[in-house]
């Protein structure tokens, strides 16, 4: 079996300015703060001799090769992202960084805010710019119907509402 992978679809780059801050936020902590503390006990846990038996040797090991990650990561990232601070021209129609409502054909009502990959959440609704159902829904407005192609088949959906203000 080899460890080949197709290529991952390159992202969308853009971001909300509280998305971006976000990241800015966790690559200062993770360098400035956890990545000391993990050295320290690294360090620390390399000073008691033997350390191919020592677990929290490769416990911290493993631990701060995932940090040397995630940091090369956001470092590179943070550089390509653009941050979307403009609000649409057209405020009814669905766009990045809107607020939406819809209703399927079984009647029930999904809120959804599109964002960038980086910063998507589930349970906050916050999709990606990426996904079937904001593909589908871009540039859509109130009482518009759409389709969009799901993994567990075709969805019909129409807007209820677009927001570019935070939901109360």
């Amino acid at each position: 079996m080899s460890r080949w992978r197709p290529p991952v679809a390159a992202s969308a780059a853009y971001i909300t300015p509280q998305g971006f801050q976000t990241l800015k936020t966790e690559l200062e902590y993770l360098w400035r703060k956890l990545r000391p503390e993990v050295v320290a006990a690294l360090s620390a846990a390399a000073a008691e001799g033997d350390r191919s038996e020592n677990a929290e040797y490769i416990y911290r090991k493993k631990q701060l090769g995932e940090i040397d990650r995630r940091v090369r990561y956001l470092s590179k990232r943070l550089d390509v992202l653009k941050i979307v601070e403009q609000r649409p021209t057209d405020p009814s129609a669905i766009f990045f960084g809107a607020w939406f409502e819809l209703e399927d054909n079984d009647g029930r009502l999904y809120r959804y805010r599109i964002v960038g990959p980086d910063e998507t959440d589930a349970q906050l609704g916050w999709i990606s710019l990426d996904s079937p159902i904001a593909r589908a829904a871009l540039k859509k407005r109130v009482d518009d119907e759409f389709e969009a192609e799901l993994p567990a088949g075709r969805v019909s959906y129409a807007v209820l509402s677009v927001s570019y203000d935070a939901p109360i």
